[in-house]
């Protein structure tokens, strides 16, 4: 692993939602299929807007990781889903999924794990006991789940 860069981690903010947007992609475009597809295509599938798509509303919150010079590296973040419109990882409505991306160029730096550290600290100061995750088979970072 890389040495990790001086990251400052700060909570979501309604200017970062196109940061997301592009989070969201480098967590679909894992799978061979979703990045075959291209970031318009892949992004406009309802079970990928699912993710972004109406930031803001109830059970919304995410972090996002930027260096000194307050460029974006990383995100991590949850959303609450209904029982008929469940997520990947879906568990329970009561149960927030987690969505998480690390820009290409800032991977292997141990950011998302800070993320991750940072993430689940805010779930359980919202009061969250758990969090859920699904991870593509063909991630590297399956390892570490």
């Amino acid at each position: 692993m890389e040495k990790a860069p001086r990251i400052t981690i700060r909570t979501v903010q309604i200017q970062d939602i196109s940061f997301l947007w592009d989070m969201l992609y480098e967590a679909a475009a894992v799978a061979e299929g979703m990045r075959a597809l291209g970031r318009e295509k892949a992004l406009s599938l309802a079970v990928n807007r699912k993710y972004v798509e109406g930031w803001g509303r109830p059970g919304d919150a995410g972090v996002i990781a930027v260096d000194q010079t307050e460029r974006p590296l990383g995100a991590a973040w949850y959303r609450l889903y209904p029982n008929e419109a469940p997520g990947y990882g879906f568990i329970s409505p009561t149960i927030p999924e987690l969505t998480i991306g690390v820009r290409v160029d800032a991977r292997g730096q141990g950011i998302g794990s800070a993320l991750l550290q940072a993430l689940i600290a805010l779930a359980q100061s919202q009061g969250y006991a758990a969090l859920s995750l699904s991870v593509d088979r063909n991630n590297p970072c399956t390892a570490f789940v």
